[in-house]
């Protein structure tokens, strides 16, 4: 990343769970406007106006969703000012998912493969249907998770088991490295296959976390791992384009290597 952006302080959440920032170290920066991109029910729309109310300073709080991407930066282009460059990246987001989904729109869903996303260093962690931190995978494949509605959840081995999945796919580094070897996963299909892969991360996941603008690329990704017939593409320019234009950093082709290898 920029080396300004990784040198500004760290204030911390104001909102939701793990808040660690208070008012008054956010009124100390003296900001033009608070930003915050997630969950817009009554209960963050409340926490918003309230801090918007007992600091004076304007709070967006803009739609988390992945499917909002683009409206998000034509909506903040205009709040900041930024209209033709809101509206560049808008147009990027708009032209991937169009392009991404509308190659798998003619697979029935019984033509999907059925995913399990597994996080933590067991696996054991995975995402329920509608779970935003599989958004991603529920576009593109069956969620094995999905029929249990919710946010993350732990399951057991057996359950796992009992699912079957054909791909597995991971944050977790540890979980990778060991899983092919675990007796316990040996009977999971993904496993017996060798269909396991490690999501990069750098600088932030590109699948779940944090739920934001990264997930764009790794949508690119999780569409050539599960589909590689339809998706011929370079995945390392790919990455090249998306790290310049939403990062503003061209990274070299060492870096895009170590990044595509989930190192880091």
């Amino acid at each position: 990343m920029l080396p300004d952006v990784c040198a500004r302080p760290e204030v911390g959440r104001l909102t939701g769970r793990g808040n660690t920032a208070n008012l008054e170290s956010v009124l100390a920066l003296k900001p033009d406007l608070i930003l915050d991109v997630g969950s817009t029910n009554a209960t963050y729309v409340s926490l918003a106006d309230r801090v918007q109310e007992q600091t004076g300073i304007p709070y967006a709080l803009l739609d988390g969703r992945f499917e909002a991407t683009a409206a998000n930066y034509r909506m903040l282009g205009e709040m900041i000012g930024q209209r033709e460059q809101g509206e560049r990246l808008a147009r990027y987001a708009d032209e991937a998912m169009q392009t991404i989904l509308g190659r798998i729109r003619s697979l029935s869903a019984a033509q999907r493969p059925r995913v399990y996303y597994a996080r933590g260093p067991r696996g054991l962690e995975t995402g329920l249907g509608g779970s935003i931190n599989v958004e991603t995978i529920e576009l593109l494949a069956r969620n094995v998770a999905a029929d249990q509605r919710g946010g993350l959840a732990t399951v057991s081995i057996e359950q796992v088991l009992r699912w079957d999945p054909d791909v597995i796919v991971t944050i977790d580094q540890d979980f990778a490295a060991a899983v092919r070897s675990d007796r316990a996963w040996v009977g999971v299909k993904a496993v017996r296959e060798g269909r396991i892969h490690l999501s990069p991360k750098m600088p932030f996941g590109w699948v779940d976390f944090p739920p934001a603008v990264n997930r764009l690329i790794g949508l690119w990704w999780l569409a050539k791992i599960l589909y590689p017939d339809r998706f011929p593409e370079n995945l390392p320019k790919l990455t090249r384009d998306f790290y310049t234009l939403f990062y503003h950093v061209t990274p070299t082709d060492a870096q895009i290597e170590d990044v595509l290898a989930g190192r880091g």
